[in-house]
């Protein structure tokens, strides 16, 4: 039950950070300037937490193993990074920014894996999706 439990805390703790982190970047700042610095920081660490959990320690080697989506997830995480502080500087609030965000991308994940990995899509889904949408329009209001 553990191997279930602790991978969820570490993206709750980290999700809970990551937005008190993004809504206090200050506005004064260029939002690519500050992400200049967070992804230092963020391969800073992933060197070293390579350097721990690796056996070989021949980080090049694992480098060269690398395919498109090590380059497509660094564009989607600079995108997502540049569009929540957006989001924070047009004046979202904190509690409601992310729960739009991920009933939305919820929704847009249940279609791209019932088109794209052959997914099922049952009809409590799709009555799932239909209450979700009737839920985002009454937080935008």
């Amino acid at each position: 039950m553990w191997d279930m439990i602790w991978p969820i805390l570490v993206v709750v703790t980290s999700n809970t950070i990551y937005h008190i982190s993004t809504k206090s970047t200050p506005a004064n700042i260029n939002s690519f300037a500050s992400l200049s610095i967070t992804y230092l920081i963020a391969m800073i660490c992933s060197v070293i937490a390579y350097l721990v959990t690796s056996d070989n320690k021949n980080l090049l080697l694992e480098l060269s193993k690398a395919n498109w989506t090590a380059f497509a997830l660094g564009i989607a995480i600079i995108g997502l990074e540049f569009g929540n502080i957006c989001v924070y500087r047009a004046g979202w609030k904190i509690g409601t920014a992310n729960l739009f965000a991920s009933v939305t991308l919820t929704c847009v994940l249940l279609i791209v894996g019932f088109l794209l990995y052959k997914e099922m899509l049952n009809l409590r889904q799709l009555l799932g999706m239909a209450v979700c949408i009737v839920g985002l329009i009454l937080i935008a209001k």
